[in-house]
């Protein structure tokens, strides 16, 4: 079927040869369909889509944006069905029931609505990425959450002298309930819905709190009873394999979890012992989401020029800087997945492994028993290897080597803790790394930040006053219009107004001139001078090109870069 689909775009020059095989192995590593695949990597719209499969299917086709959702006809069909089989009952009119789907051909599950609804089925058809998303907003937690709390004793809320002398057993019985395990499993599962990237589940000493972020930015999405809190620490503990009696040391672990037929999620979990109970993070790591292609991720023109030609040298050394949470991993991975090719060897060593990509040895990080970066990069270097990757340089024993490893014929890839790119020299020299390896070895630093940006759905324009813009650091020209864009807030980014993220880069490619000048012992503010000479774009330069194209608002660029 993901064949005949892809011969009528072809077909239909919707889509060319290329971008149908680059769908392909998109879908490979993804899962889901085709069609999904194309949609995500650009290649077609919605709406293409849908009119395509209503051809290819023969069947009425539907834009679920349209239309109104008959809440009445959401409740025939159980959440579970309808994530599973990827479709949404749209309406019901007496003895019959149109349900959208993605994949009409599925007569086996229409029988299955037809023998569960005891209704008439009508098949029109839809977008997959249009009824994940009605799914979601639908589908609502809200309802559960409630029914879920509801199930819970709400009168103690203090916390009592039995708690604190808990047993082990006590603690695995109590987070067996059936109420508890609803409770963590709706924490995890609704954090997907609101394409959440951490939850933290936080115990205070009045107050035991869930806030997810998204987007960069935490929410509070619910207080549970504060009696609650051993049982959820030990339900997730129990999930993630960690020791339920430990609770004085810090634990790391992972939970995996089968979300749909062709989806998995892992949570990499962190349990924190504070003095009120123990704090859990847990990062979501999807790898349906992990943008491993260059041109998507925020680069300009000219700044993915630099960093592509960087990666397809030789040997050398690429760095990439800035917070936790910045993206630095991605941007990684997506040059690793441009350099992994059969003819070379590729190392990684990572603290912790993301995601696992096919094709490239990765190494976990373990500082208990001695495996640290140093070591790791030590023992590659007896690996034959061609493209090393170091999750970061912390201190001169991993820079020594890994500047070594870049003058002796590697490529070597690593991050690192800094504000900007410029400044990423002074670090390297301040570690004790002296300035002719610095020189010799580096072949470009890139500094990143993630935008926020502004939700498709509810995007409008908004005047603000032209000398704030050139405050900003935009030309009279650009700002004399005063219009720059934000959203207004929708069900489709929960009322935020933003949707997605986006990468804000600063590129510092290390030429002749830059090499003469880190050799002089140049100050990060005399190289940054002369890089911008040079063509490099700053993150504030980069944060405005966004703001200009209506894709980022004036808060994100004054919370994601700083004044030149």
């Amino acid at each position: 079927m993901a064949s005949r689909i892809g011969e009528i775009l072809v077909r239909k020059r919707l889509i060319t040869t290329d971008q149908l095989q680059a769908a392909l192995r998109e879908q490979k590593t993804s899962g889901g369909k085709l069609g999904s695949a194309l949609v995500k990597l650009g290649y077609l719209s919605d709406d293409q889509l849908t009119e395509t499969l209503s051809e290819q299917f023969q069947v009425p086709s539907i834009n679920l944006n349209d239309v109104e959702i008959d809440k009445e006809a959401i409740k025939l069909i159980p959440e579970d069905m309808a994530k599973g089989n990827v479709l949404i009952p749209v309406n019901r009119a007496g003895s019959v029931l149109i349900v959208a789907m993605s994949d009409p051909s599925n007569i086996s599950v229409v029988d299955e609505l037809r023998f569960k609804t005891g209704l008439s089925v009508e098949i029109v058809v839809a977008s997959e990425n249009s009824i994940k998303k009605s799914i979601d907003r639908f589908y609502d937690s809200a309802s559960t959450m409630k029914e879920v709390m509801a199930s819970f004793d709400d009168s103690s809320i203090g916390i009592s002298e039995e708690e604190k002398s808990e047993t082990a057993t006590d603690l695995e019985k109590a987070s067996q309930d059936a109420p508890v395990i609803k409770l963590v499993n709706l924490i995890l599962t609704d954090a997907i819905k609101k394409k959440a990237s951490d939850i933290h589940i936080e115990p205070f000493e009045d107050e035991f709190r869930v806030r997810y972020r998204i987007d960069g930015v935490l929410y509070e999405v619910m207080k549970p009873p504060l009696k609650l809190k051993n049982a959820v620490t030990s339900r997730v503990k129990i999930m993630s394999r960690l020791d339920i009696a430990e609770r004085r040391l810090p634990q790391d672990g992972r939970i995996k979890l089968k979300v749909s037929k062709d989806q998995d999620m892992e949570y990499r979990v962190s349990v924190l012992p504070s003095i009120h109970g123990e704090k859990i993070v847990l990062r979501l790591l999807d790898k349906s989401n992990l943008q491993l292609d260059m041109t998507k991720l925020g680069f300009e023109p000219q700044q993915l020029k630099v960093f592509k030609d960087s990666i397809d040298a030789p040997f050398g050394m690429i760095l990439v800087t800035g917070p936790t949470g910045s993206g630095k991993t991605t941007t990684l991975y997506s040059a690793l997945s441009e350099l992994n090719k059969i003819s070379d060897n590729i190392c990684t060593a990572e603290d912790p492994v993301e995601f696992s990509l096919k094709g490239i040895i990765q190494v976990h990080m373990q500082e208990d028993i001695g495996l640290n970066f140093a070591a790791a990069l030590r023992s590659f270097l007896r690996q034959d290897p061609d493209i090393i990757m170091v999750g970061e340089i912390r201190d001169f024993e991993t820079a020594e080597i890994a500047v070594k490893a870049a003058l002796t014929g590697h490529l070597v890839l690593s991050t690192l803790h800094t504000n900007d790119a410029p400044s990423t020299i002074t670090r390297l020299l301040n570690m004790g790394v002296e300035p002719f390896l610095v020189a010799s070895s580096c072949n470009c630093i890139v500094a990143q930040r993630l935008a926020r940006k502004i939700c498709k759905e509810c995007r409008q324009e908004v005047s603000v006053p032209p000398q704030s813009l050139i405050d900003l650091g935009l030309s009279e020209q650009d700002a004399r219009s005063g219009k720059v864009a934000r959203g207004a807030g929708c069900p489709n980014c929960n009322n935020t107004g933003y949707r997605g993220r986006v990468a804000v880069y600063e590129v510092m490619g290390i030429g002749d001139d830059m090499k003469e000048l880190i050799l002089s012992g140049a100050s990060a503010m005399e190289l940054k001078k002369a890089a911008m000479r040079l063509g490099m774009k700053s993150l504030r330069q980069s944060a405005l090109s966004k703001l200009k194209e209506g894709l980022i608002t004036v808060e994100e660029v004054l919370r994601t870069s700083g004044r030149d």
